[in-house]
């Protein structure tokens, strides 16, 4: 595959060039993926540690009208919302973050095609980059990414001294190349790979099979009692998350006669995730919610999508505020059908 080249100054100049054309830039930042303003901004440094916080609600966002209504006298009148098609493009994903689309898509396009979802994730560019950081909360190799990962990504960027190689990944990321070649020059393929060669990347700490496998086979074991002492329910790492994707639907009304249907996020961990009208809960303490947790993420999912629920970024356990930590758990769940 051929590689190309762009310089940091003509990075610039091609981000002024969409910005004027409407698009719209997001580059991560500390708490997460900020628009761009202006193309002398950009900066990326693959060498951070994930943002707090992912581009996921670019693509889903945190709350969304998906009809309003109007209530007449003989009938209700339903009027569609507008969705944004207006073009995006996430400057500098790391693996674990660029591949979150390709995964939530799978259940996004189960059994109902959800419009609003897909309009967004069409119309979504994913520039990859190359990630040079791995902390103690990182497992992106233990389920089946690396820091070079390309996978959900339109064009992967290489770092390099005075800008980034390029490699195009997808029919959408070649025709964005095509329409904005004049930016970019080509490079020696060696001198990519020799940087990707360098990169360090986290042990694989887990078997995912055998994760999934000791999960079916002890739902009322004792371990998940002790991980339930320590939650506090309060859906940070669902939040926070990539790929959990839970929500809830709601009628919320302006005044007697007109209202709007919401889809707004939501998250396992909460007591009311799963509480009956009746009163009844079947997940009435945090041992159960959190046991659904790493069950819906390394087991159900994958069952049912060949998909794992997780990117090993590691963003849940850097924001506990009780310090649980994903990674230990799951590999102590892997060790578990050793013994």
């Amino acid at each position: 595959m051929e590689e190309k080249f762009i310089s940091q100054v003509k990075l610039q100049e091609l981000c002024n060039e969409l910005i004027d054309n409407n698009f719209d830039i997001f580059i991560p930042k500390e708490y997460g993926y900020q628009k761009l303003v202006k193309g002398e901004n950009v900066t990326l440094d693959n060498s951070l540690k994930p943002t707090k916080s992912s581009f996921k609600d670019i693509i889903f966002p945190k709350a969304e009208p998906i009809i309003y209504y109007k209530k007449n006298k003989s009938d209700i009148e339903i009027i569609d919302p507008q969705i944004n098609k207006k073009t995006n493009i996430i400057l500098g994903a790391k693996p674990c973050d660029a591949k979150s689309v390709a995964i939530m898509s799978k259940v996004f396009n189960w059994d109902y095609k959800d419009e609003f979802f897909n309009i967004r994730a069409e119309n979504t560019l994913i520039f990859g980059i190359l990630c040079n950081f791995n902390d103690e909360f990182c497992f992106c190799t233990s389920v089946g990414l690396s820091p070079k990962s390309t996978e959900g990504s339109d064009l992967f960027l290489v770092p390099l001294n005075d800008g980034y190689g390029v490699r195009i990944i997808s029919p959408k990321g070649e025709d964005f190349y095509q329409k904005y070649n004049s930016y970019f020059t080509t490079v020696d393929n060696k001198l990519i790979e020799e940087i990707e060669s360098n990169v360090k990347e986290p042990d694989i700490v887990f078997d995912s099979e055998k994760v999934r496998n000791w999960i079916k086979e002890n739902f009322e074991d004792s371990y998940w009692n002790t991980l339930g002492e320590y939650c506090l329910g309060c859906g940070q790492c669902a939040f926070v998350c990539p790929v959990c994707h839970c929500f809830d639907i709601v009628d919320e009304d302006y005044c007697y006669t007109e209202g709007r249907r919401m889809k707004n996020w939501d998250a396992c961990q909460f007591e009311i995730f799963t509480l009956h009208a009746s009163g009844h809960n079947p997940r009435d303490d945090q041992s159960k919610r959190y046991r659904q947790r790493i069950s819906h993420k390394f087991k159900y999912y994958p069952e049912k999508f060949n998909e794992i629920l997780c990117t090993g970024c590691g963003r849940c356990s850097r924001g506990c505020p009780v310090s649980i930590d994903i990674k230990k758990i799951v590999t102590e769940i892997g060790s578990f059908s050793e013994v």
